[in-house]
C-alpha cells in the first residue's frame, strides 16, 4: 500500500483532484468509468490496500491508460469517492424525476440500499483512513432534504403511511449497514430482499390492505 500522507496533504490533494474533461470520447469515458466502478468494487472487498494494476486488470484496462487518468493511487480513491457520491446524486434525482412518486420513493430505498451493501466498505475504510479529505455536509444535508420533498408527494398519493418521518430512513439505512456482513455472494440478494421488507413495511395501511 502507497505511504500514508497527512491530512493537510489530502486536502491539497481534494482541491487538486483531477476533473474529467467537459467531454471526453466515448471510449475515454467508458474507461473511466469502468476504473472508477473496478476501483470502488475491489476497495470495498479487499480494503484499500488494493493495488493500481489490480484495479487495471479488474477494469479490463492497461496500467498506462489508468495512470494517464490517475496518476496516483490517491487521485484513484478520491475520484472514486466522488464518483460514490455522485452515484448516490444520480439515485436520487432519477427519483425525483419519475412522475409516480412512490416507485421514485421504492427506487431510492431499493436502489441505495444496495448500493450500500456493494460498497460500504470503501466508503468506511475511506473516511476512516482520510476523515478530512471529503466535506459530506452538505451532499447528505441535499440528499435528505430530496428525499423528505419526495416522501411528502409519495404520502400526497396515498401510497405511503402517514407517519413516515425521514428519522424512518436513516433508520433503514443504519439497519441496512448489516448487511456488509453477508458473504459477498449473497450480499446484493439479502439487500434486495431487505429492502422489499423495509418498503412493505412503509406502504400505506389502506393499500397494503389491498
Amino acid at each position: 500500500m502507497d505511504a500514508p500522507v497527512r491530512s493537510d496533504e489530502v486536502r491539497q490533494m481534494t482541491l487538486e483532484l483531477p476533473q474529467a474533461p467537459a467531454v471526453l470520447r466515448s471510449d475515454a469515458q467508458e474507461n473511466r468509468d469502468r476504473v472508477l466502478s473496478a476501483a470502488r468494487e475491489l476497495f470495498a472487498a479487499d480494503g484499500l490496500g488494493v493495488t493500481m494494476r489490480e484495479v487495471a486488470r479488474r477494469a479490463g484496462v492497461g496500467p498506462a491508460t489508468l495512470y494517464r487518468r490517475f496518476p496516483t493511487k490517491h487521485d484513484l480513491m478520491l475520484a472514486a469517492f466522488h464518483d460514490e457520491m455522485g452515484v448516490c446524486g444520480s439515485i436520487m434525482s432519477d427519483a425525483i424525476a419519475d412522475e409516480d412518486a412512490w416507485r421514485g420513493f421504492c427506487s431510492v430505498i431499493e436502489r441505495i440500499t444496495e448500493l450500500n451493501a456493494r460498497n460500504q466498505g470503501f466508503a468506511d475504510a475511506f473516511l476512516a483512513t482520510y476523515p478530512d479529505a471529503v466535506d459530506l455536509g452538505e451532499h447528505r444535508s441535499q440528499m435528505l432534504r430530496d428525499f423528505s420533498g419526495l416522501a411528502r408527494r409519495a404520502q400526497r398519493s396515498g401510497h405511503l403511511r402517514s407517519d413516515f418521518t425521514v428519522d424512518d430512513f436513516l433508520v433503514i439505512l443504519l439497519a441496512g449497514r448489516g448487511l456488509t456482513r453477508a458473504p459477498a455472494e449473497r450480499r446484493v440478494g439479502a439487500a434486495r430482499r431487505f429492502a422489499r421488507l423495509a418498503i412493505d413495511g412503509l406502504r400505506a395501511p389502506s393499500v397494503a390492505a389491498a
